[in-house]
C-alpha cells in the first residue's frame, strides 16, 4: 500500500462499453468501469516506465443506463504481417474496410462519468526516486487537460473528457454485486502471452473497491 492518499481525477462521455470477455460476437458492457480501463485512461493521460498505476477505487458517478447500438466493425486484425499481404508485387492492392466488415450489436453505457481514484507505484529505475514528482505532473497534466493520446471509455470511439474533481461530486446510492470482473491481464517474462485475472466486484454506495492484494500476486499468476 501507498503511504500517499490516492490521486483522482473525475472523467466523463456519452457512451462506454467495457466489453465482457465471455461475449464472443456481440459486445456487451459491464456495469461499471474496470480497473484496467481505469489505467488505461491514467496512462492516456501520464505514463513513465519509472512506475506503474494502481487503482484503488472507482466511483459511480451517474445512474448506470444501458443502450443498445448497432457499430460496424472489421473482421480483419490489425498486425505487420496482415499489412505485408495487402501489397502484392506492383505496389498496388490494399485493404478495402468496405469489404472486411460487419454489423454487430453492442449493448453499451449511455452518459457515464467516474471519479478515478489510483496510487503511482515506483518500479524498475523509478524505485530510487520519490513519487512525488510524478504525483505532481499527473497533477499539472489534468489541470491543463493535457494527455498523451485521448483517453476512451473501453472502446477508442467512446472518447473520454477528464477533470480534477470539485469536491462536490457523490457516488450514486447503489449497492450490489457485479459478479465476475476482469481486473487485468499479466503478462509473462518469456513470451507475449497474457493470463486475464478476475475477481468478485462488488458496488458499495456507488463505489467499486479494487483489493490491493491483486497487484500483489498479479505476477505470480
Amino acid at each position: 500500500m501507498s503511504d500517499f492518499s490516492p490521486l483522482q481525477v473525475c472523467v466523463q462521455g456519452d457512451w462506454a462499453c467495457y466489453t465482457r470477455p465471455e461475449m464472443k460476437v456481440e459486445r456487451v458492457s459491464y456495469d461499471v468501469m474496470t480497473p484496467s480501463a481505469a489505467r488505461g485512461v491514467l496512462e492516456a493521460i501520464f505514463w513513465k516506465p519509472a512506475f506503474e498505476w494502481r487503482v484503488r477505487r472507482i466511483h459511480v458517478l451517474k445512474p448506470i443506463r444501458r443502450e443498445s447500438i448497432l457499430r460496424t466493425e472489421v473482421n480483419s486484425v490489425q498486425s505487420a504481417r496482415s499489412a505485408r499481404s495487402w501489397a502484392n508485387d506492383d505496389g498496388v492492392g490494399g485493404y478495402r474496410a468496405d469489404q472486411d466488415h460487419t454489423q454487430r450489436h453492442t449493448l453499451a453505457l449511455r452518459d457515464v462519468a467516474y471519479l478515478i481514484e489510483a496510487n503511482v507505484h515506483l518500479v524498475g529505475y523509478g524505485k530510487d526516486e520519490h513519487p512525488a514528482k510524478y504525483r505532481d505532473q499527473f497533477r499539472r497534466r489534468v489541470a491543463r487537460g493535457q494527455c498523451f493520446h485521448r483517453p476512451y471509455l473501453g472502446c477508442r470511439e467512446f472518447a473520454a473528457q477528464f477533470a480534477p474533481p470539485t469536491g462536490d461530486e457523490s457516488a450514486i446510492d447503489r449497492s450490489e454485486g457485479l459478479g465476475r470482473m476482469l481486473f487485468d491481464l499479466d503478462y509473462e517474462s518469456d513470451d507475449d502471452r497474457n493470463t486475464p485475472i478476475f475477481f468478485q466486484a462488488r458496488l458499495d454506495d456507488g463505489v467499486l473497491h479494487v483489493p490491493h492484494e491483486l497487484y500483489e500476486t498479479r505476477h505470480a499468476v
